[in-house]
């Protein structure tokens, strides 16, 4: 089934008329206070429910079930950085179970490997997604990332979109804050890289823009514990997604996902690690729109110089705020074991479709120096 993985792996962009923009979003979105009961408007008969065990066991997966349908089964063996087995398996129970509607609930993983099995069923089934934490954005998004053999491989299609994303405030009062800060590095690096990305125009700038002075102002207080910015931190989360996904993302993620898949430290995390050093790197091609999300986000510098400074210093501020690590070997990855994989991530990241559209064509040199330079201590390793 997976031999299929090579038809979606490249960012599909438009190739009509230089200058032509198009922006295209099927995806209804509700949201608010007790936004899972818009379900009862689908008329599902037969629902398919992917999540992970934690939902399963508290009730919430069968409660939102049922909301959408009396007939319903669970798939709730969902594990982070889902694996292609895991996919093929569910896929498996889902062409089985034969539902009318698919509910995925969670995070982004659950999102990611519901979208991914019905793309494999070969059916064309509706999904709504209903994200539990603010960063992903995949319940809006052409994108399921499926890890095989340790590498991350995005999936892109406009069929994996959902139809109906369901943006729930109510499940947002108990994250815990190691979920907030690693989300909300998500939501920054998706609006930044695609503000920067060669597929942008004035939709997604606009989109991204307003993510991301929303995502920075808001999160220390989500962090902190204020239950009433979450809601607004969650559209953001979703509008930086429909911004990435029709603009493209960069080197931050492409980065990410290979590190990932060999370290298996949260996708998040690993965005706070790299944006800041990513920024430098591509601030030659992308310096403009880097110092205009600057100023838009109250952070001043009349000189494009000044202005990436600032937005630099600010999510340097903001990481050490959310408690997230600097650099790679405070998330637990040791210098020596990332200079012994320093060529597989090399070669993972450039085949990864995120470069594609980032801002500054990617070499092997740039991504080995961006690496180092958030290795942390001993990383004059590279040097032995």
């Amino acid at each position: 089934m997976f031999s299929r993985l090579a038809e979606i792996l490249a960012l599909k962009h438009w190739k009509g008329v230089v200058g032509l923009q198009s922006f295209f979003c099927r995806t209804k979105i509700v949201a608010g206070p007790g936004a899972r009961q818009y379900l009862r408007e689908l008329g599902a008969k037969r629902v398919f429910l992917v999540t992970d065990r934690f939902f399963s066991e508290s009730g919430t997966a069968s409660e939102t079930a049922r909301m959408a349908s009396e007939t319903f089964e669970i798939f709730d063996g969902v594990q982070p950085d889902p694996s292609a087995e895991l996919v093929a398996r569910g896929t498996a129970r889902l062409r089985d179970f034969g539902p009318d509607l698919v509910v995925a609930l969670g995070g982004g993983s659950p999102m990611d490997c519901a979208k991914a099995m019905v793309y494999f069923s070969g059916a064309e089934i509706p999904i709504a997604a209903i994200p539990t934490t603010s960063g992903s954005g995949s319940e809006v998004t052409d994108f399921a990332i499926i890890t095989h053999n340790e590498v991350k491989h995005p999936l892109v299609s406009e069929s994996l979109r959902p139809q109906v994303a369901i943006l729930d405030s109510d499940l947002l009062e108990k994250l815990p804050r190691s979920l907030i800060a690693d989300a909300g590095f998500d939501v920054l690096s998706h609006a930044l890289e695609a503000l920067a990305a060669t597929g942008a125009g004035g939709i997604t700038d606009a989109l991204a823009t307003e993510s991301f002075r929303t995502a920075l102002a808001l999160l220390p207080a989500s962090y902190g514990g204020d239950t009433t910015v979450r809601l607004r931190i969650h559209v953001a989360a979703s509008m930086a997604a429909m911004a990435f996904s029709q603009a493209g993302l960069g080197i931050c993620h492409a980065l990410s996902h290979s590190l990932g898949g060999q370290f298996h430290v949260p996708h998040g995390r690993l965005n706070a690690i790299l944006l800041p050093a990513v920024l430098s790197v591509n601030a030659r091609a992308a310096g403009p729109q880097y110092a205009a999300a600057a100023r838009a986000a109250g952070l001043g510098g009349s000189a494009e110089t000044i202005a990436l400074r600032n937005l630099k210093n600010a999510l340097v501020r903001l990481r050490k705020e959310l408690k997230l690590p600097a650099t790679l070997s405070g998330a637990g990855v040791a210098p020596g074991d990332l200079k012994r994989n320093m060529a597989s991530l090399v070669e993972a990241t450039l085949a990864d479709p995120c470069c594609k559209t980032n801002p500054v064509t990617p070499t092997a040199g740039m991504l080995e120096e961006v690496l180092w330079e958030v290795a942390g201590h001993d990383s004059s390793l590279r040097w032995d």
